[in-house]
């Protein structure tokens, strides 16, 4: 760790009095100021607060606002629901982490992607979905959803709401491979947030 990594725990651990029962607005000040939590700080936190480093990572992993590692351009949010992963998204996850060298909560090495699965995202309808920097992309298949991916990574806008679909298969035809911009009904499900019960 730098010497300006240390300077950076030392005053938030400074900001709390050393109070280990300030754990998590501490870590929520390091993730501010660094974009994520690194190892090498978690240490020096661990170290300060006379605190276990197994406790810090806990509470980590168990807060889904966390991150362990750096945020890519771009965030995959995955529907693993029931219903979306009946239709297709245990291979489409398959397909992408392959593709991007991908693993659940991790980042791309090109920086370019972060992939979040989740329960749901509320668009059963659309299935199976993913959520690409808060767009929803629904009705796809382990091609279209890699396809999607690559014009985002490069820059490329994706096509909107099924207008690439609709133009090979008609007006009538069903259409993959749907964006939609509008926030569907049901709300997505989350883990707690920081903050809502004590450490």
């Amino acid at each position: 760790m730098t010497e300006t990594g240390t300077e950076t725990i030392t005053t938030i651990i400074d900001r709390y009095g050393g109070d280990p029962g300030m754990l998590i607005p501490m870590m929520q000040d390091i993730q501010a100021e660094l974009g994520y939590l690194p190892q090498p700080e978690l240490k020096e936190l661990s170290s300060g607060l006379a605190v276990p480093l197994a406790r810090i990572y806990s509470v980590a992993t168990f807060y889904a606002s966390f991150r362990l590692m750096p945020k890519g351009d771009h965030t995959i949010q995955l529907c693993m629901g029931t219903v979306c992963f009946l239709k297709g998204a245990g291979k489409i996850a398959e397909a992408i982490q392959k593709e991007f060298e991908l693993v659940p909560g991790g980042t791309s090495p090109d920086r370019k992607f972060t992939f979040a699965p989740v329960n749901c995202v509320g668009a059963c309808a659309l299935a199976p979905v993913m959520v690409v920097d808060d767009e929803y992309h629904g009705e796809l298949t382990v091609d279209s959803a890699v396809e999607l991916l690559h014009k985002i990574a490069a820059g490329q806008k994706p096509p909107e709401n099924g207008e690439s679909a609709k133009a090979k298969g008609g007006a009538k035809g069903k259409r993959k491979g749907k964006t939609k911009k509008a926030k569907p009904a049901a709300k997505a499900r989350k883990k707690k947030s920081p903050g809502s019960e004590k450490t």
